[in-house]
C-alpha cells in the first residue's frame, strides 16, 4: 500500500497507545482485498484449519449455546451472504499466513505504529478477518496478546474495560492460556458503568490496553473487522506465567501467588509450561471443546444442516 495505512495519527495517540482505549482512524476499508467479492473468493480457498463458523443462539443466548461448524464446500459469496442472513461469524484466522498480501499490509501498519511510538517493539504478529451477521454479539471476554479492532464494512459497538479486578481476575488470565478459547467470564451490567463505549465504521480502529475485557455489539447491518495480535517479550512473559500458574492451579490443586517475569521462580515455570506444551497435554483437551456440529445449508442461505439431522 503506497500511502500511510492510518491517516491520522496525533500526539494524543502515541500518549495513550497500550496504556488507554483509543479510536484513529485508517484507509484499509478502501483497499482492494477487503471488498466483499475479495474476500468471497479468499474463503474459497480458506484452509479448514484455519478458519472458525460459529452460530450464535436467539439474541441474549448464553454462549454456551454456539455451535461450531463447516462450510461445507458453499461458495465464499453465499457463505457471506448465510451471514447476512443467518446469526453467525466467520473467524479467517491468521490470514497473512494464508495470503502474504494481507501479512504485506499487517506489517506496513506495525511499522508505522512503531514510527510513532517510542520503544515499540513486537517480535511476532497476526491478523485475522472477522464476518459477522447484523446485530450479532460478542460476550465479554478478554484476550492474552496485544489487541487492535479495525473495522472494514458496517458499524458496531464495543464496550472497553479496565483490565483489573473484578472485571478481569489471574484465574481467567491463567484459564485462557490453558485452553486458547474464550471462557464465559463473569459479566455484570453494572460494569458498563466502568467501560468505555466507542461506536466504529469502516476506516475506523480501535486500540486498547492488554488483557482488557471488551464486549462488541453489531449494529443493524453485515459486519467485516480485521483483528490484529501481536506479542512483545513482556507480553511473551506474561503469557508465559499465566500458562504455568493455570498448570499449577488446575492441574495440581496449587494455589500460585507469584506472578514475576524474571528471577529463579519464573525460569522454573517457564520450563514447567514448555515442557507441558511439548508434550501435547494440553492440545488433546482444547480439541475436545471446539466439536464441528453443522454445516452451511447450500439451499437456504442463512440456514445450517446440524450432523445428526444429515445422518437422519
Amino acid at each position: 500500500m503506497s500511502n500511510p495505512i492510518f491517516t491520522n495519527w496525533t500526539q494524543d495517540l502515541t500518549d495513550k497507545w497500550a496504556k488507554a482505549p483509543l479510536k484513529a482512524t485508517h484507509r484499509l476499508h478502501e483497499h482492494p482485498l477487503f471488498s466483499l467479492d475479495a474476500l468471497a473468493g479468499l474463503i474459497d480457498r480458506y484452509p479448514r484449519e484455519h478458519y472458525a463458523l460459529v452460530q450464535m443462539g436467539p439474541q441474549g443466548s448464553p454462549r454456551r449455546s454456539w455451535r461450531e461448524g463447516d462450510i461445507g464446500g458453499v461458495k465464499g459469496a453465499a457463505v457471506i451472504d448465510a451471514i447476512r442472513k443467518g446469526r453467525m461469524w466467520l473467524n479467517l484466522r491468521n490470514v497473512g499466513a494464508v495470503d502474504a498480501r494481507y501479512r504485506e499490509l499487517l506489517d506496513q501498519a506495525f511499522e508505522e505504529v512503531a514510527r510513532n511510538v517510542p520503544g515499540y517493539e513486537t517480535y511476532a504478529r497476526t491478523n485475522g478477518i472477522l464476518i459477522s451477521s447484523p446485530n450479532a454479539q460478542v460476550y465479554y471476554h478478554a484476550d492474552l496478546p496485544g489487541q487492535s479492532l479495525w473495522q472494514l464494512h458496517g458499524r458496531k459497538r464495543v464496550f472497553v474495560y479496565p483490565n483489573t479486578p473484578p472485571f478481569l481476575t489471574e484465574e481467567q488470565l491463567e484459564n485462557i492460556a490453558l485452553f486458547e478459547v474464550e471462557i464465559d467470564m463473569r459479566y455484570e451490567p453494572e460494569y458498563d458503568r466502568h467501560a468505555q463505549v466507542f461506536e466504529i465504521g469502516g476506516g475506523e480502529m480501535l486500540h486498547w490496553p492488554l488483557n482488557a475485557p471488551h464486549r462488541v455489539e453489531n449494529l443493524d447491518c453485515l459486519n467485516v473487522s480485521m483483528t490484529t495480535e501481536y506479542w512483545t517479550q513482556a507480553i511473551r512473559r506474561s503469557q508465559m506465567i499465566n500458562m504455568a500458574n493455570g498448570i499449577l492451579r488446575y492441574k495440581a490443586g496449587l494455589k500460585p501467588k507469584s506472578r514475576a517475569t524474571d528471577g529463579l521462580g519464573f525460569w522454573a515455570k517457564a520450563v514447567l509450561q514448555a515442557g507441558v506444551k511439548r508434550a501435547g497435554l494440553l492440545k488433546k483437551e482444547r480439541k475436545a471443546r471446539r466439536p464441528i456440529e453443522f454445516k452451511l445449508d447450500p439451499g437456504r442461505p442463512g440456514a445450517i444442516i446440524g450432523f445428526r439431522q444429515a445422518a437422519e
